[in-house]
């Protein structure tokens, strides 16, 4: 079971950098003088990153479901 609770934080952090990327890209949080800030490639970046730690999150909630609960 702590692995799985392991797996499915790593995919909410995942998830959420993706994001912060996402919106720096998009010049709407962080610095003005980050090299992510109004970057075209940070916005494609930022929604695959998304998508992986979305899907790192499935993987841990089915490991956590799949396991038997003793």
């Amino acid at each position: 079971m702590k692995a799985a609770i392991v797996i499915i934080s790593i995919g909410v952090l995942v998830f959420v950098f993706g994001i912060i990327f996402y919106l720096q890209g998009n010049s709407i949080v962080g610095p003005t003088s980050s090299f992510m800030y109004s970057n075209p490639k940070w916005i494609v970046n930022g929604q695959w990153i998304a998508v992986s730690g979305v899907l790192i999150l499935v993987a841990g909630l089915g490991i956590s479901l799949r396991r038997p609960k003793s």
